[in-house]
C-alpha cells in the first residue's frame, strides 16, 4: 500500500509505503504524529463506513431463493475506484480525525493506493449472522463466487434489504482487500493517560449514560455524545474506548496464545508482571515474585505505558493486523526498549504487521541489529546465538520500510519545480548497516564532540 498525504499538519506532502515492519523517525513537531493518525483514521474509517453495493436483483434473488452467487470478478476489478472514492470522502473527515476546526484541513488530501492495483482476495471466508440468538444467514467464500444463503424458513424472510446490503458489502470487502488492508490497532501517546484515569472515565461515561436516560426535556442524545468526546483526536479515543472494556476484551485469547506462548511470557518478563481485571471490572498490576496488587496510579509509568500493547497481545491480536504505535519507548529504561525492538520483529514474523514512530536511538540501533544479524554469515549466526538472539527476531532488509520526518526537497503534484517542505523522506535499508536514519548520529556526534572539548580540552 502506498499513502500520499497533502497539507495534513506541519507536513505539505509527503508519500510513504507499508512493509511488514514501517519506521518514522524525526525531530519533534516534524509530522510523524500526522502520517500516523491520518493512516489510523483511514483505516477505522474504511472498516466501519466502506462497503461495496450490491445490486438489487441479486438482493431480490436472495430473498426468493434463499442463496446467491456473487462472482468474485464482479468486485476485484472495482477495488482501485473504490479505494480512490474512500479516500476522497475520507479527507473531508480529517478535522473529526484531529478533533479540530474544519478550516485547518480545507486544502488536505489522504490517499491510500495499491502499489500493483491488485487487491489480494482471501483463500477463505465464512461468517455467519444472527439477531437474538436466532441465525439469519451466512456468507462463504467458495472458489471464485461468494456465497449468501438465507438460514430462515421462506416465511420468516423479513429482513430488511438494507441490512442484508450493508452486511454482504462489508463482508465482499473483507474478502476482496483481506489480504491487501489490514484491520489496525493504534496504542497512541496518550496511553498512560488513559490508563491511570480509566475509573474516572467510566464514572464519567455511567453519567453520560444516566443523563441520556433522564426525562429532562430537550435533550440532544447526539449533541451531548459529541460534546463528551470531540475534544480529543480518534486514536486517542478509540485508546479510551479500548481500556473502558478490558473486562470483556480479557475473556478472548489471541492467536498467539496458543501459537506464540513464548512471546507472551517474554513480554510479561519485559513487563515484570501481569495484568489482571476483576469481575468487578477492577484492572491490577501483579508484580512477578511478589503478593502484591497495584492499581494503575500506584504502578509505574512502564507499566501504565504498556497496558493497551499487553491487552491487545494477550487477547485480540490477529494474523494480519497492523500494530501501530507511536513511541513505543514511551517511560522505558533503554535495555526494556531494546527487549520492545525485539519483541515488535517477533511479532512482524508471527505474521502482524507494525508501524511505530519513534525518538529512540536505542530502539534503531536494535532493530538494525536484527536487520545485520539476519545474512547467512557463519560468524554472525554464531555471535547472534553467543548473544542470545534468536532466529525469529531476526529482519531481512525488504520486509522494512524506513522513513524521516524533516525538510526536504519535494515537487508536489501540479507543480513544474521542486520546493523545500516539511515530508517523509525514506531511508536507505541494506543488511550490512541497517536503516540509514541519521538524525539520531547527529545529536549524539554532537554531544560526543562538546565531551571530548570538556574532557581533553587542547591537549
Amino acid at each position: 500500500m502506498k499513502v500520499t498525504l497533502k497539507n495534513i499538519g506541519v507536513l505539505k506532502f509527503a508519500e510513504f509505503a507499508l512493509g511488514d515492519f514501517t519506521v518514522i523517525c524525526g525531530g519533534n513537531n516534524t509530522g510523524k504524529t500526522y502520517a500516523t493518525y491520518s493512516l489510523y483514521g483511514f483505516l477505522d474509517f474504511w472498516a466501519e463506513a466502506v462497503s461495496f453495493g450490491i445490486p438489487d436483483n441479486m438482493l431480490q434473488a436472495l430473498l426468493a431463493d434463499g442463496t446467491v452467487r456473487l462472482p468474485l470478478d464482479q468486485f476485484v476489478p472495482k477495488a482501485p475506484r473504490m479505494l480512490a472514492t474512500a479516500s476522497e470522502h475520507y479527507s473531508k473527515t480529517l478535522p473529526y480525525v484531529f478533533a479540530t476546526k474544519e478550516a485547518r484541513f480545507a486544502e488536505s488530501a489522504f490517499k491510500l493506493s495499491l502499489v500493483d492495483e491488485t487487491p489480494r482476495p482471501v483463500a477463505q471466508y465464512e461468517k455467519r449472522f444472527s439477531s437474538a440468538k436466532t441465525l439469519l444467514f451466512s456468507i462463504t467464500k467458495t472458489d471464485g463466487d461468494i456465497v449468501v444463503t438465507l438460514l430462515l424458513d421462506k416465511e420468516n424472510r423479513k429482513i430488511p434489504t438494507a441490512i442484508l446490503q450493508t452486511e454482504i458489502g462489508k463482508a465482499v470487502k473483507e474478502i476482496v482487500f483481506g489480504q491487501t488492508i489490514p484491520h489496525a490497532f493504534i496504542v497512541s501517546t496518550e496511553r498512560t493517560g488513559a490508563a491511570i484515569f480509566r475509573g474516572e472515565l467510566n464514572f464519567a461515561r455511567n453519567r453520560l449514560i444516566d443523563k441520556l436516560g433522564s426525562k429532562e426535556k430537550d435533550l440532544d442524545p447526539f449533541k451531548l455524545l459529541n460534546q463528551f468526546d470531540a475534544n480529543y483526536a480518534l486514536p486517542v479515543r478509540r485508546n479510551v474506548d479500548f481500556t473502558r472494556h478490558l473486562e470483556t476484551i480479557a475473556k478472548s485469547d489471541s492467536f498467539l496464545a496458543s501459537e506464540h506462548p513464548k512471546v507472551l511470557d517474554d513480554f510479561a518478563a519485559l513487563l515484570g508482571g501481569r495484568y489482571e481485571v476483576t469481575r468487578n471490572d477492577e484492572l491490577f498490576f501483579i508484580p512477578q515474585g511478589k503478593r502484591l496488587r497495584l492499581t494503575m496510579d500506584e504502578s509505574s509509568s512502564s507499566v501504565r505505558s504498556l497496558l493497551d500493547l499487553g491487552f491487545y497481545l494477550r487477547h485480540i491480536a490477529k494474523k494480519g493486523d497492523l500494530l501501530m504505535i507511536d513511541e513505543p519507548e514511551l517511560n522505558l529504561h533503554p535495555q526494556n526498549q531494546r527487549l520492545v525492538a525485539r519483541l515488535l520483529a517477533r511479532l512482524v514474523n508471527a505474521g502482524i504487521k507494525v508501524f511505530v514512530t519513534t525518538h529512540s536511538d536505542y530502539l534503531v540501533k536494535e532493530l538494525n541489529t536484527l536487520i545485520m544479524l539476519s545474512r547467512d554469515d557463519p560468524r554472525l549466526q554464531a555471535l547472534a546465538a553467543r548473544e542470545g538472539y534468536m532466529p525469529e527476531e531476526l529482519l531481512v532488509p525488504a520486509r522494512l520500510k524506513a522513513y524521516v520526518a524533516r525538510e526536504g526537497m519535494v515537487r508536489c503534484p501540479g507543480n513544474q519545480r521542486a520546493s523545500r517542505c516539511q515530508t517523509l523522506e525514506p531511508a536507505a535499508i541494506d543488511d550490512a548497516h541497517g536503516m540509514n536514519i541519521g538524525s539520531f548520529d547527529d545529536a549524539i556526534e554532537d554531544l560526543a564532540r562538546i565531551q571530548d572539548e570538556i574532557i581533553w580540552g587542547d591537549k
